[in-house]
């Protein structure tokens, strides 16, 4: 039975999925591995983030056949942790592009596009063909929302790259986690207006006298699962970062404010 999170349009012809073993709050259903087919067969596969370092997944993407180059969206373990041993294992190697850059892979064209903010080194891939299709890692999920964690989340970079993303019309999302998504236009311009309407949320927390991390966060992500707070608390961190850099020193310096 189709769910209401069950993406309603199919994948692009040239794509497939091997989902990790790696449930979690953080992961969702677990980490996408995602491998990209040209329309010539000898061209073999391009795999997009390997995952965990899960010795039956890697194996299970390996099998879909002979590996031409590795790509990856970001650091996080999740996602990079097995690269190494996929490496060794298929005799491939990382060919991410640089920012703006692209490889051809038979009849498609995949770029690599800039967007930090959940993680510094952030990248999406675009893939340019028949059925045009954006990988995003951790930027924007299947369902639910992203994590930007302070220090190395950035938000006003968050922001950048999901107005970035937007840009990219209404194409499909294959995220790192969660189910692919219809539209790239509407999932990213969601994520835009629930981030801001958050920061207002952060804004009113502290002007009701909210003074710590953690009582914003009760105040904020009351109707989050309180498994994720420690998370939210540097969310918040980077919130903080990013108003008090625009609405001036009253908001409390987060390089100062220690978790309470």
């Amino acid at each position: 039975m189709t769910t209401a999170t069950e993406p309603v349009t199919p994948l692009p012809r040239w794509v497939s999925r091997q989902l990790a073993g790696n449930p979690g709050p953080m992961t969702l259903d677990g980490t996408n591995t995602w491998l990209i087919a040209s329309n010539n067969p000898d061209d073999g596969l391009i795999v997009v983030d390997p995952g965990p370092l899960l010795p039956e997944h890697l194996d299970a993407v390996a099998a879909h056949g002979r590996c031409a180059g590795i790509l990856l969206t970001h650091h996080h373990h999740d996602h990079s942790e097995g690269l190494a041993r996929f490496a060794d294992q298929t005799g491939a190697t990382l060919v991410n592009p640089a920012a703006g850059a692209s490889l051809r892979h038979g009849d498609l064209t995949i770029t690599t596009i800039a967007t930090p903010g959940h993680t510094a080194d952030s990248v999406s891939f675009h893939v340019d063909g028949d059925e045009p299709a954006v990988f995003t890692g951790d930027t924007i999920l299947g369902r639910g929302s992203t994590s930007v964690l302070w220090p190395d989340g950035d938000l006003g970079d968050y922001l950048d790259s999901l107005a970035t993303l937007r840009d990219l019309g209404p194409i499909p999302v294959l995220p790192g986690h969660g189910p692919h998504r219809p539209d790239c236009f509407a999932a990213a311009d969601g994520y835009l207006k629930h981030r801001l309407a958050r920061l207002d949320q952060v804004r009113a927390a502290i002007a009701e006298g909210a003074d710590t991390p953690s009582r914003i966060v009760r105040v904020v992500y009351a109707d989050v699962d309180r498994s994720l707070w420690p998370a939210a608390e540097r969310t918040i961190l980077a919130q903080l970062a990013y108003l008090r850099a625009r609405d001036g020193e009253h908001i409390p310096d987060p390089d100062g404010w220690v978790s309470s």
